[in-house]
Protein backbone atom coordinates (compact mmCIF):
# COMPACT_ATOMS: atom_id res chain seq x y z
CA UNK A 1 0.00 0.00 0.00
CA UNK A 2 1.04 3.68 -0.30
CA UNK A 3 -0.22 6.58 0.01
CA UNK A 4 0.13 10.03 -1.93
CA UNK A 5 -0.63 13.28 -2.50
CA UNK A 6 -1.39 14.05 -6.55
CA UNK A 7 -2.22 17.64 -7.48
CA UNK A 8 -4.04 18.04 -4.14
CA UNK A 9 -6.08 14.58 -3.50
CA UNK A 10 -4.76 12.22 -1.18
CA UNK A 11 -4.31 8.54 -2.72
CA UNK A 12 -3.85 5.41 -1.04
CA UNK A 13 -3.87 1.90 -3.32
CA UNK A 14 -2.19 -1.34 -3.44
CA UNK A 15 0.65 -1.60 -6.14
CA UNK A 16 2.87 -3.61 -7.92
CA UNK A 17 6.21 -3.27 -6.14
CA UNK A 18 7.70 -2.61 -10.11
CA UNK A 19 5.05 -0.47 -11.43
CA UNK A 20 6.50 2.67 -12.69
CA UNK A 21 4.80 6.17 -11.06
CA UNK A 22 4.38 7.17 -15.10
CA UNK A 23 2.05 3.75 -15.07
CA UNK A 24 0.67 4.50 -11.57
CA UNK A 25 -0.42 7.93 -12.79
CA UNK A 26 -1.98 7.21 -16.15
CA UNK A 27 -3.56 3.56 -15.52
CA UNK A 28 -4.48 3.60 -11.41
CA UNK A 29 -5.24 7.57 -11.56
CA UNK A 30 -6.34 8.36 -15.25
CA UNK A 31 -3.89 11.52 -15.41
CA UNK A 32 -2.96 10.42 -19.16
CA UNK A 33 -1.34 13.93 -19.30
CA UNK A 34 2.09 12.48 -18.17
CA UNK A 35 3.06 10.80 -21.49
CA UNK A 36 5.53 8.02 -21.75
CA UNK A 37 8.07 8.23 -24.94
CA UNK A 38 11.37 6.95 -23.96
CA UNK A 39 10.79 4.95 -20.54
CA UNK A 40 14.52 5.75 -20.44
CA UNK A 41 14.44 9.36 -18.96
CA UNK A 42 15.49 10.95 -21.61
CA UNK A 43 13.03 12.82 -23.96
CA UNK A 44 11.19 14.23 -20.62
CA UNK A 45 7.48 13.41 -21.53
CA UNK A 46 6.68 12.03 -18.32
CA UNK A 47 7.78 14.77 -16.53
CA UNK A 48 5.92 15.59 -12.84
CA UNK A 49 7.06 17.37 -10.19
CA UNK A 50 7.93 15.41 -7.07
CA UNK A 51 7.69 16.76 -3.57
CA UNK A 52 8.88 20.00 -5.41
CA UNK A 53 11.36 18.47 -7.49
CA UNK A 54 10.61 17.76 -11.53
CA UNK A 55 11.52 14.24 -11.54
CA UNK A 56 11.01 11.49 -14.59
CA UNK A 57 8.79 9.55 -13.88
CA UNK A 58 9.17 6.37 -16.49
CA UNK A 59 12.54 6.05 -13.72
CA UNK A 60 10.41 5.90 -10.60
CA UNK A 61 8.47 2.87 -8.83
CA UNK A 62 5.04 4.29 -7.39
CA UNK A 63 6.56 2.44 -4.24
CA UNK A 64 9.28 5.03 -3.90
CA UNK A 65 7.13 8.25 -3.33
CA UNK A 66 4.94 6.83 -0.95
CA UNK A 67 4.25 9.43 0.81
CA UNK A 68 4.98 12.32 -1.52
CA UNK A 69 3.49 15.20 -2.78
CA UNK A 70 3.02 15.00 -7.07
CA UNK A 71 1.95 17.56 -9.34
CA UNK A 72 1.16 16.62 -13.23
CA UNK A 73 0.12 18.47 -16.17
CA UNK A 74 -3.07 18.20 -15.13
CA UNK A 75 -2.70 19.87 -11.51
CA UNK A 76 -1.94 24.00 -14.10
CA UNK A 77 -5.14 24.83 -15.39
CA UNK A 78 -8.37 23.71 -17.43
CA UNK A 79 -9.33 24.91 -20.95
CA UNK A 80 -11.39 27.29 -19.57
CA UNK A 81 -9.16 28.71 -17.23
CA UNK A 82 -5.31 28.31 -18.27
CA UNK A 83 -2.26 28.38 -15.83
CA UNK A 84 -0.23 31.13 -17.19
CA UNK A 85 2.28 28.92 -18.44
CA UNK A 86 0.17 27.24 -20.43
CA UNK A 87 -1.15 30.70 -21.84
CA UNK A 88 1.68 31.76 -23.08
CA UNK A 89 2.37 28.12 -24.68
CA UNK A 90 -0.59 29.09 -26.50
CA UNK A 91 -0.54 32.24 -27.39
CA UNK A 92 3.53 31.54 -28.95
CA UNK A 93 2.59 28.45 -30.56
CA UNK A 94 4.91 26.99 -28.26
CA UNK A 95 3.97 23.49 -29.57
CA UNK A 96 2.71 21.53 -31.95
CA UNK A 97 1.88 17.57 -32.34
CA UNK A 98 1.48 18.18 -27.91
CA UNK A 99 3.44 14.73 -27.24
CA UNK A 100 6.54 16.62 -25.26
CA UNK A 101 4.21 19.41 -24.00
CA UNK A 102 3.04 18.14 -20.27
CA UNK A 103 6.71 17.31 -19.52
CA UNK A 104 7.92 21.04 -21.26
CA UNK A 105 5.27 22.20 -18.85
CA UNK A 106 5.98 20.54 -15.71
CA UNK A 107 9.71 21.29 -16.22
CA UNK A 108 8.95 25.17 -17.15
CA UNK A 109 6.95 25.58 -13.82
CA UNK A 110 10.15 23.80 -11.85
CA UNK A 111 12.15 26.16 -13.86
CA UNK A 112 10.01 29.35 -12.91
CA UNK A 113 9.65 28.38 -9.38
CA UNK A 114 13.67 27.74 -8.85
CA UNK A 115 15.47 29.93 -10.60
CA UNK A 116 15.44 34.04 -12.38
CA UNK A 117 16.12 32.62 -15.94
CA UNK A 118 17.57 35.86 -16.36
CA UNK A 119 18.76 34.69 -20.16
CA UNK A 120 17.42 32.86 -23.05
CA UNK A 121 20.22 30.58 -22.76
CA UNK A 122 19.62 29.46 -19.10
CA UNK A 123 16.00 28.45 -20.12
CA UNK A 124 17.40 26.36 -23.02
CA UNK A 125 19.73 24.81 -20.29
CA UNK A 126 16.99 24.41 -17.71
CA UNK A 127 14.96 22.52 -20.77
CA UNK A 128 17.86 20.48 -21.84
CA UNK A 129 16.61 17.32 -20.80
CA UNK A 130 13.71 17.80 -22.80
CA UNK A 131 13.25 16.34 -25.99
CA UNK A 132 11.32 17.92 -28.52
CA UNK A 133 10.55 16.53 -32.68
CA UNK A 134 8.43 19.70 -34.05
CA UNK A 135 9.22 23.05 -32.24
CA UNK A 136 12.84 23.86 -32.11
CA UNK A 137 12.41 24.80 -28.95
CA UNK A 138 11.87 28.97 -30.00
CA UNK A 139 8.51 29.43 -29.45
CA UNK A 140 8.90 27.15 -25.90
CA UNK A 141 12.18 29.74 -24.83
CA UNK A 142 9.63 32.41 -26.02
CA UNK A 143 6.50 31.40 -23.89
CA UNK A 144 9.18 30.89 -20.70
CA UNK A 145 10.54 34.18 -21.12
CA UNK A 146 7.15 35.63 -21.13
CA UNK A 147 6.00 34.02 -18.17
CA UNK A 148 9.08 35.38 -16.45
CA UNK A 149 8.48 38.90 -17.76
CA UNK A 150 4.92 38.38 -16.75
CA UNK A 151 5.75 37.89 -13.05
CA UNK A 152 5.27 33.37 -12.88
CA UNK A 153 6.45 32.24 -9.77
CA UNK A 154 6.95 35.07 -7.76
Amino acid sequence: MIKLTVNGTMYERAVEPRMLLADFLRHELGLTGTHVGCEQGVCGACTVILNGDSVRSCLCFAVQVDGGRIETVESLGTVDNLDPLQAAFQEHHALQCGFCTPGMLMTGVDLLRKYPLATDQEIREGLSGNLCRCTGYENVVKAIRSAVEAGYGD
